[in-house]
């Protein structure tokens, strides 16, 4: 007796389902070629940069060695190998930034060379300079995007402070990207919003400007929609702003608070992961994560409230306006200072 067929819509999820899982292997085996790559170059680059340092050091030679060397090796090899002398300098500054600390020699190899060479020249702080590497590895930060977030001092705002139960509640890879995804503060100035706002405020205003949302967020996320809502047996739930994270490959929640930080908060975003798990989330994606993002919030109150909460999330906070510093607030009335702020603009220009 020959068996049916499968109805025509469960092959079409099954071949789709396919189609994601092929994309997924032939991306993570680009991924990883280019990887391998990286490490060769980065190697002979390190090697290289070694030899100038060790017979310098050797010999009392100067600088002008390293235009001599170009020379000879562009004649020899041609010029199209990255040999002029700018790039051999920077070889012996890779090698000479780098050739004490065994940790950053391992992350160097999964950047390309330009990114090394924009961390290692404009970075000093070696914890910096491993989050920088680390984000560009994990995230594909081109040298363009790489330059914008040292710009915008990414990493004084990066995960690295934020207080999360990443490590607790995700495996190690997806713990680090998501710390390295993730900002402990974000900048919604651009909002305008001014004096006491509501939650709702603030949510509409995000998704009217959603492109800045996004941009402020980072890379990797793309929005889904707000008041999400989910369904299951006879209850349904609203999601402030739901998001997906291509990098991390999981949903990302993220709850809007207008005023501080409340132990209560954590339980009610941790009931939401544990629906959108269930009830959302697609079989190959990674366990949802959560933002909780507030005006304000007490270490104190994050540290109890994270311990001992099952789904992954961080609670980060929010600025609406650039506000002048309550030290100079009272000697400059706001107005002026506004007005000073508006001159100084116009001098720069």
């Amino acid at each position: 007796m020959k068996s049916s067929k499968p109805p025509r819509m469960v092959l079409e999820q099954a071949y789709q389902e396919l189609l994601r899982d092929v994309k997924s292997h032939v991306l993570d085996a680009k991924g990883s070629a280019a990887r391998s790559l990286f490490r060769g170059l980065n190697q002979l680059y390190w090697m290289i940069g070694g030899l100038i340092l060790e017979r310098q050091k050797t010999f009392g030679w100067g600088k002008s060695i390293v235009v001599r060397l170009s020379e000879d090796l562009r004649k020899e090899l041609g010029s199209s190998l990255g040999f002029s002398p700018q790039n051999l300098w920077n070889m012996r500054q890779f090698r000479l930034e780098y050739g004490d600390d065994s940790f950053l020699q391992q992350l160097v190899g999964e950047v390309p060379w330009g990114q090394n060479i924009l961390i290692f020249s404009r970075i000093k702080s070696p914890e910096a300079r491993a989050f920088y590497l680390q984000a560009t590895a994990t995230q594909g930060w081109s040298r363009s995007e790489l330059l914008q977030q040292i710009k915008n001092d990414a990493w004084a705002h990066s995960g690295h402070s934020l207080p999360h139960n990443f490590r607790e509640a995700l495996p190690l890879k997806q713990s680090e990207q998501a710390i390295q995804s993730l900002k402990e503060s974000y900048s919604l100035g651009f909002l305008d919003l001014n004096g006491p706002v509501k939650e709702k405020e603030i949510e509409t205003a995000m998704v009217t400007h959603i492109r800045q949302v996004l941009l402020e967020f980072g890379r990797g996320f793309a929005f889904m929609g707000n008041q999400y809502r989910v369904s299951f047996g006879a209850k349904e739930v609203f999601i402030d702003l739901l998001f997906y994270h291509r990098i991390l490959r999981c949903l990302v929640a993220v709850e809007l608070k207008a005023g501080g930080f409340e132990p209560e908060f954590a339980g009610k975003l941790n009931y939401y992961l544990n629906i959108l798990d269930d009830h959302v989330r697609m079989p190959e994606e990674n366990p949802s994560i959560g933002i909780l993002l507030c005006a304000d919030r007490d270490a104190i109150d994050v540290e109890y409230a994270l311990r001992g909460i099952g789904k992954p999330m961080g609670i980060a906070e929010y600025r609406l306006t650039n506000k002048l510093p309550k030290s100079l607030k009272r000697h400059i009335p706001e107005a002026n200072f506004f007005q000073i702020s508006k001159q100084v603009k116009e001098v720069r220009k």
